[in-house]
């Protein structure tokens, strides 16, 4: 299935939660144009999201992602013409 979104979590550090939250909002927001979201647990403070094979954030050279930052990139990338509603809106204050 097509598009794939992964997002590589620390099991070290507890961040299943935090990859979690981020899949269930992004799966809500796609629910049609998503074809998968898969946790990938790894060691060693990983945090990184990948949409079909490209890096969209990484958390050691970013920081963790906010919701509406990441929101609009996999939109860019997935459903460009699509608006996010408010995430639009707050984006442009």
């Amino acid at each position: 299935m097509s598009p794939r979104l992964e997002i590589n979590y620390c099991t070290q550090c507890r961040w299943l939660l935090r990859a979690a939250w981020l899949a269930q909002e992004l799966l809500t927001t796609f629910e049609a144009e998503l074809g998968e979201v898969a946790l990938v647990p790894g060691t060693g403070g990983v945090f990184r999201i990948v949409l079909d094979g490209e890096l969209l954030w990484d958390r050691k050279e970013r920081g963790f992602p906010e919701l509406p930052v990441l929101k609009r990139l996999v939109r860019d990338r997935i459903a460009p013409d699509r608006s996010l509603g408010h995430t639009d809106r707050a984006a442009g204050s």
